[in-house]
């Protein structure tokens, strides 16, 4: 009866599982194969109307086309431009939402109550619509020029279609979720063990460092790691925004895949942009491994 029930859970389970291989895991092990020079079968296609295409001479794989885009100084430029937008995205956004957790929850109060609504509306606004409303803000002839000149300032900064802009965006674009994340985690502190600590003297840096963000770590990482992916694979915002070199790695593989006609060079691109987003994957395990081990003890 029992191994009967197993079975039936895991046929249940299967469809997801069977879309997952058929839809995204046999792609990607297919464009990995294109990547180390395998040509024939589903990739012969791509490889024919492909520029530059490496093709692997045996059954050994070749990694010339690994070395071609590493040897490219604009996609080391753009390889940057991803990690440092990542990087501070990532660290601007949880910033600011354990700014809005920790004013709602120990400073509570009728404007702290508000901030939390007002960090999740660009949740509701589609990227495409709030990518051009920061262009048309910021550029030279947006409210932001215009304001400058009213105020007598002949040549305003350009923000508008740099790497500036595109942190900017993101970091509108990705508060939300973090938010959302970090003041549940929060808000599940107990009043019981701040008003502990707050009995024994403890001031308000002491609670948060040793009561609060302990408590509210998984749930930080897990805002800290979705944000990281979502910005190193991003590709709406810094394609509307940013300039058009260096940029960012969604828009550069996009340009050599349908502009420059170098399909191949795109997958390594994709590899590396899957290989970051892993890396990055790692923390988010190892905080509910660490969070369930502590459970469990």
């Amino acid at each position: 009866m029992a191994s009967r029930q197993s079975w039936i859970g895991v046929l249940l389970a299967s469809p997801p599982i069977l879309l997952i291989i058929v839809f995204i895991g046999f792609p990607v092990i297919n464009a990995f194969g294109l990547s180390l020079g395998y040509t024939g079968g589903l990739n012969t296609t791509i490889a024919m109307i492909g520029k530059n295409t490496h093709e692997t001479q045996s059954w050994a794989p070749t990694l010339d086309a690994y070395r071609e885009v590493f040897s490219n100084p604009r996609f080391l430029s753009d390889l940057r431009v991803t990690v440092s937008i990542s990087i501070l995205t990532t660290v601007i956004v949880t910033a600011l939402a354990w700014l809005v957790a920790l004013a709602m929850r120990l400073r509570p109060s009728g404007i702290t109550r508000m901030l939390p609504a007002f960090a999740v509306i660009p949740m509701f606004i589609p990227g495409v619509i709030g990518a051009w409303a920061m262009i048309r803000f910021w550029a030279a002839d947006g409210f932001f020029g215009s304001a400058m000149r009213s105020l007598g300032v002949a040549s305003p900064p350009q923000i508008a279609f740099t790497s500036t802009l595109v942190l900017m965006t993101q970091v509108w674009s990705s508060l939300p979720f973090a938010v959302l994340m970090v003041s549940s985690g929060v808000q599940s502190v107990p009043d019981a063990l701040i008003d502990a600590a707050r009995d024994a003297g403890a001031g308000t840096i002491r609670i948060v460092k040793d009561v609060v963000a302990p408590m509210a770590f998984v749930p930080t990482v897990i805002a800290m790691t979705f944000t990281a992916i979502g910005n190193v694979g991003s590709f709406t915002v810094p394609w509307l925004t940013g300039p058009s070199a260096p940029t960012m790695l969604g828009v550069s593989m996009t340009k050599h895949f349908n502009t420059y006609g170098e399909p191949q060079q795109s997958v390594v691109m994709a590899i590396v942009v899957f290989a970051l987003a892993a890396l990055i994957g790692v923390l988010y395990v190892w905080a509910n491994y660490r969070q369930a081990k502590e459970e469990m003890t």
